[in-house]
């Protein structure tokens, strides 16, 4: 990541309690954070909730003797690679509009040269009120600002529609994406490759109410998508039935079935790929019969016949012109055996292997362990971040596929009949 020092901004607003969350799950991706609070959210969090998880001491005040007799409020602006105001209020937004210096965040914001991003928080007629939606299009029309959300729901006052602080895990891989862009257009490792990635479960189905699935929640896979663009791939991401918003300036495709799943990912990889990524957990097997009406309860016991689904990674890994080809491996036990037996068995580059059943990894975790084998090579990574874990697996494949790309210029080279030098073009 680019931006490491984050500057969290906290207004006045119910919302403020999901910050907590925000500030620690920033923490725990690598961010260095430092907290800002407005009066009116120290009304709903105490600065040493935001001290303790982020270990630095809470700025709260701009008239604070101490910070103040070394200019603090320009520091912090200086110090700040990325400002983030969750939630932000209506009244902070209409301040921020209206060039105001009023309190410390406020100032800070108003010091910055670096990106702000404001997560809006309020009720939805405050949202929809015209006045508002005026100052909505000034901070839209300003281009060190960015609107993340807000998203609809069930608001803490009972109402239901716009005005919902986007959840902290939302705006996390909102940054993410961001410094993807940012870096996809610096360029990167995998500028110029074409990548195709599975992600999340299939859903097969039994009758019109009941399928067969899995506990993927498909973050890892994601968390692939965006680090791949990130390093400069165009990324077609073919996605299970997950809820996770989709990636921004990736191509989704959506699928339910195993065989769709197939099908689709056949469809990306035949327009062009360089590296395909297997991360769904793709059903192996799906009922003999779908039943046309829900099927109803009668005997004490229900047989249901099933039948083999197809290998969507074993059949990309098996064409002719196969790209370099990564697996992935939940295990419960003999991790590495099996692993590596699958590897082999269907003719990979890489696996990327964790055991699902240690607490708090894996599956609906933001947060993985994997080891990673190749023919010659076995490297672990984490526990950490399932996003830190995608970048750091990016950077492990990018050589491999870089290297294995020249190596077949080369081959392709060595096999064609030399030209007579009058035939050349100029190169």
């Amino acid at each position: 990541m680019a931006d490491t020092r984050i500057l969290v901004g906290v207004t006045g607003g119910i919302a403020a309690y999901k910050t907590a969350e925000l500030v620690r799950l920033l923490k725990k991706a690598g961010y260095s954070v430092q907290v800002v609070m407005t009066r009116g959210a120290e009304a709903f969090v105490t600065p040493l909730t935001f001290q303790a998880l982020s270990g630095q001491p809470v700025r709260t005040s701009l008239l604070d003797p101490e910070a103040e007799a070394g200019m603090g409020h320009i520091e912090l602006a200086k110090w700040a690679q990325r400002i983030i105001v969750a939630p932000a209020s209506a009244d902070f937004m209409a301040r921020l509009a209206a060039g105001m210096a009023d309190d410390l965040l406020a100032t800070v914001c108003s010091a910055a040269e670096v990106p702000i991003a404001l997560v809006p928080a309020m009720n939805q007629a405050m949202w929809a009120n015209h006045r508002t939606q005026r100052v909505v299009q000034l901070l839209k029309a300003d281009p060190q600002i960015r609107l993340w959300g807000p998203a609809e729901g069930q608001q803490a006052c009972g109402d239901n529609g716009p005005g919902r602080m986007l959840e902290p895990e939302q705006i996390v891989r909102a940054l993410a994406q961001e410094q993807a862009q940012i870096d996809n257009s610096a360029g990167g490792v995998l500028a110029g490759k074409r990548l195709v990635i599975t992600a999340g479960p299939t859903r097969e189905p039994i009758d019109p109410v009941r399928y067969i699935s899995n506990h993927s929640s498909g973050k890892m896979g994601y968390a692939m998508a965006i680090a791949a663009h990130a390093a400069g791939a165009e990324v077609v991401l073919v996605s299970g039935p997950v809820n996770l918003p989709p990636p921004a300036g990736i191509k989704l495709r959506s699928v339910m079935t195993a065989e769709q799943m197939l099908e689709t990912t056949m469809a990306a990889v035949d327009e062009g790929c360089d590296l395909f990524i297997a991360t769904a957990a793709v059903a192996d097997y799906r009922p003999q019969d779908y039943a046309s009406d829900k099927l109803k309860k009668s005997a004490a016991q229900m047989t249901l016949a099933l039948v083999r689904n197809p290998d969507t990674l074993a059949t990309v890994a098996a064409r002719a012109d196969a790209p370099f080809t990564v697996g992935f491996a939940a295990e419960t036990n003999d991790v590495a055996r099996y692993a590596i037996s699958k590897m082999g068995k269907k003719g990979l580059d890489m696996i990327v292997a964790n055991d699902v059943s240690v607490p708090g990894l894996g599956f609906n975790s933001d947060n993985n362990a994997v080891s990673v084998f190749t023919a010659t090579d076995q490297v672990h990574l984490g526990p950490c971040a399932k996003q830190q874990i995608a970048h750091e697996l990016v950077a492990l494949i990018a050589p491999r596929l870089n290297a294995r790309v020249g190596d077949s210029q080369n081959q392709k080279g060595s096999h064609q009949k030399p030209q007579n030098n009058s035939d050349r073009k100029p190169s």
